[in-house]
């Protein structure tokens, strides 16, 4: 029992032992096959090197209740005798595991799938030396360190060795030679060869944002990691440590200047003598005992929570780095795949995102986009090529922005929430911080390196300063956070989607200026984002009632009131199969995107356009990402043509859909001049094959005798059209008054047959229709600037053309007012 201290015998620890050792050798999962369970174990260990048993706890509850209870409840003095149970185990199995070069290498026991997990803040001092799991998120991770286990030690006086001395959360020296002869105290030397070593690392843990309770702050612990296990949790994963609660000193409150948190009783003589002239000082007269000593855990498994508990243990730390090493099951497969073969399925999971918001089909389009993501690639220079999606929501007051990004942090297992006011640059990408204890410099993630391969919602972005905002100019494309501070020189990877909420300036989106003008944000941030949609709350009667009766509906019946397509379960199971696809591009699909970016970036040089942001080659990349992402919503291994125009309408509609308002025309459509139609149409034979202008006028059936139809048409046209009629009459009236024998101004039937005439030079028409309809818009604008807008005047009302007719606003005469200016 030399390895246990030598001295004192337990007897009831040998007995654990001993159990133990015929769980090992006896359990099968099937009591009807002959195999053993944990001889993989050894198999595995033999294969890859590896000294660390995996026991799944729930093998033990089924093999022995007192066996489990010991295990259980009194981990921390048992854990030795376990260990050397699995190498008894082990050597019994496989004698050639322990060598001549290697006679200290040890096997150490790892317990997972414990059937409780404890919180936090339900770790108190009743649980040392139990064996807990505890859940939290990994906030900071030091470095891997050896640490000292067994020493042994070389008296300088005698050369007396001793071995195997247990370190005791410090440098713990031999209190005295075992030569009866030497009385060495003090002088020894450690034999580094013969001791024995492990590999250590300290990683901070913090509770989780749903386990917090009203009003409290987030608790944190260290937790020590050793062995195999080290390296395995990074900051930002949500994590189940399996292992115990021990005490230590706390080195930072020894360390600490001032007095001692420490009771101490004064002499009757001093406390006679000042009394009345001293207050209390510090805790020392408050009777508190030695404050010095905190908890720590050291766990001897990790688990990442992402709900596959049952998975191998063994296998876990390589497939929680690259997505495609996801293991589906059959029955998993045939349900995204009757999934996949659903009528109408893309608009279905659509449907099923955030059912609590009504509407809204555009914006769960693109969240559903950014969750499926693009393809990462790497350049032969070793460039990385940004694959997430980043997506910007503008709305007015009320619209359900936070509520998606809420729905989104939510679905995804790592994901951050933060809100912009509240968040420093050093809090959204790292901050260095240093350690108590050591007194070095190490990183703190921030939130853009917690939701690294996940998503980072930001709630007001706008209400950022704007040195945080250019903190995230790097995360945003080149995905990465470059810290030079403190002497430390690192690059960080931040490979995350951003989801942001912003709200207009001044409150409510003014549909009339362009995007730019309405919210604070740069045009650098503003062009990293490959969707920004704006969500305008504009009074509908039927929308309003159809948006009132479904929140009400939640209201009234929570869950029952919602009845999406599909569950969320089954969504998250869709998105993680879709993400393991790479599609490629078919050389359809690139000849198509090549040509969608040439015909947005001439819609740049277009006089007359307002449009949010240039169009730049960010826009080329984002209309690839959003292909790759239709098309692993198709489950398709090939971006098709159609999944490019599905893009680029997605590019399209985000933000120009609402660059201009629309200007309803209808009361000011003329009920006659209707012959004037048929003259154009014979004077100006339509040629040309190009698509009807940019404008959204709504072509109506005949006018049968019934009322007018509608006639509504974009401000950007009607800005358009009235530049160019009040430029033709301004050339006009100046050639005019050169002859002074007439009057200045211009027929309205010469003017719009002059404005005919320039779109048809430009081939702009493809139909008759198209003529009638930018004759009906032409007289519609002009009787809006004549009555409304008043920058047209009248000069004569064309009654001499037709004296018993009622006066025709054909024949009138119209000329530019004298106080308007062009801009």
């Amino acid at each position: 029992m030399e390895a246990f201290g030598g001295f004192v015998m337990d007897e009831q620890a040998i007995q654990v032992e001993n159990v133990f050792l015929e769980f090992l050798k006896s359990f099968r999962v099937d009591a009807n096959r002959p195999e053993l369970y944990y001889e993989a174990e050894i198999e595995a260990i033999r294969g890859g090197e590896s000294t660390m048993m995996y026991i799944d706890f729930s093998h033990v509850m089924g093999f022995n209740d007192a066996l489990q209870n010991a295990i259980a409840d009194e981990y921390l003095r048992f854990e030795p005798y376990l260990r050397n149970a699995c190498k008894r185990f082990v050597i019994e199995m496989n004698p050639s595991f322990i060598s001549d070069e290697t006679p200290n290498k040890d096997i150490n026991v790892s317990f997972y799938n414990l059937p409780f997990t404890k919180r936090l803040r339900e770790l108190t001092t009743a649980e040392i030396g139990k064996l807990v799991s505890v859940t939290g998120v990994v906030t900071r991770t030091s470095e891997v360190r050896p640490e000292l286990l067994y020493g042994t030690f070389k008296c300088l006086d005698c050369g007396s060795v001793i071995k195997n001395v247990e370190q005791q959360f410090k440098y713990t020296q031999p209190t005295i030679c075992v030569s009866p002869t030497c009385l060495n105290r003090a002088r020894w030397a450690l034999l580094r060869q013969e001791s024995k070593f492990a590999d250590w690392q300290r990683v901070r843990m913090q509770e989780t944002s749903k386990e917090i309770p009203a009003g409290s702050l987030p608790r944190s612990l260290d937790v020590i990691l050793r062995h195999e296990i080290v390296e395995q949790a990074r900051a930002g994963d949500t994590v189940i440590f399996t292992g115990t609660v021990v005490v230590i000193p706390d080195i930072s409150a020894l360390a600490a200047p001032g007095e001692r948190a420490e009771c101490r009783r004064d002499s009757s003589q001093q406390k006679s003598s000042t009394a009345g002239h001293e207050g209390v000082k510090g805790l020392k007269a408050l009777g508190v005992r030695d404050l010095s000593y905190r908890l720590a855990f050291i766990a001897n498994s990790v688990q990442i929570a992402d709900g596959s508990r049952n998975t191998d243990m063994r296998n876990r730390q390589n497939d929680s780095n690259e997505d495609d090493q996801q293991q589906f099951t059959g029955e998993e497969l045939d349900e995204i795949q009757q999934m996949r073969n659903t009528p109408d399925y893309f608009n279905k999971l659509v449907g099923s995102m955030a059912p609590t918001v009504f509407g809204h089909q555009d914006i769960k389009r693109a969240v559903l986009l950014m969750l499926l993501g693009g393809v990462h690639k790497t350049t032969h220079e070793g460039i990385n090529l940004r694959g997430d999606i980043n997506v910007c929501i503008v709305g007015d007051p009320s619209c359900a922005k936070s509520q998606f990004l809420k729905y989104t942090a939510g679905i995804v297992p790592r994901s951050v929430y933060t809100s912009g006011k509240s968040s420093s640059a050093a809090g959204l990408t790292a901050t260095v911080a240093k350690e108590p204890e050591t007194g070095e410099f190490c990183i703190e993630a921030g939130a853009l390196m917690l939701a690294d391969n996940g998503i980072c919602c930001i709630d007001e972005f706008d209400k950022m300063d704007i040195k945080d905002q250019v903190a995230i100019h790097e995360a945003m494309e080149q995905q990465t956070i470059s810290i030079t501070k403190a002497g430390i020189q690192a690059t960080l990877n931040a490979r995350t989607s951003i989801l942001a909420a912003a709200n207009p300036v001044g409150g409510r989106y003014d549909k009339s200026k362009p995007l730019k003008y309405n919210v604070n944000l740069p045009p650098a941030i503003l062009s990293r984002f490959d969707l920004v949609y704006v969500m305008i709350d504009d009074p509908d009667e039927v929308t309003d009632y159809h948006i009132a009766h479904h929140i009400v509906r939640v209201h009234q019946k929570h869950e029952a009131a919602l009845s999406p397509e599909f569950t969320t379960v089954q969504l998250k199971r869709y998105i993680a199969y879709a993400k393991t696809l790479k599609p490629k591009l078919s050389p359809e699909a690139r000849k198509l995107l090549v040509e969608s970016y040439v015909a947005l970036r001439r819609g740049d040089t277009t006089p007359g356009t307002r449009v949010a942001y240039r169009m730049t080659v960010r826009q080329l990349e984002a209309l690839i990402r959003l292909s790759e992402a239709i098309a692993r919503s198709h489950l398709e291994t090939l971006v098709k043509p159609s999944h490019v125009l599905l893009a680029v309408r997605l590019l399209k509609t985000s933000v120009i859909s609402v660059e201009s308002g629309d200007i309803d025309l209808s009361e000011y459509q003329d009920a006659n001049g209707d012959n004037m139609d048929n003259a154009d149409d014979a004077e100006n034979p339509v040629n040309g094959d190009e698509d009807q202008q940019n404008g959204s006028a709504e072509p109506a059936p005949a006018d049968n005798g019934a009322a007018a139809p509608k006639l509504v048409i974009s401000e950007e046209e009607y800005d358009r059209i009235t530049q160019a009629l009040v430029i033709r009459l301004r050339q006009h009236e100046e050639t005019v008054n050169k002859d002074s024998s007439e009057l200045p101004g211009m027929r309205q039937k010469e003017l719009i047959r002059w404005y005919i005439d320039q779109q048809n030079e430009k081939k702009k028409y493809s139909s008759q229709e198209q003529v009638k309809l930018d004759i009906k818009k032409l007289r519609a604008i002009i009787e809006s600037l004549v009555r409304k807008e008043g920058h047209l005047i009248v000069l004569a009302n064309g009654q001499e053309a037709a004296e018993a007719e009622e006066p025709r606003r054909d024949e009138r005469i119209l000329a530019v007012a004298p106080n308007y200016v062009i801009e």
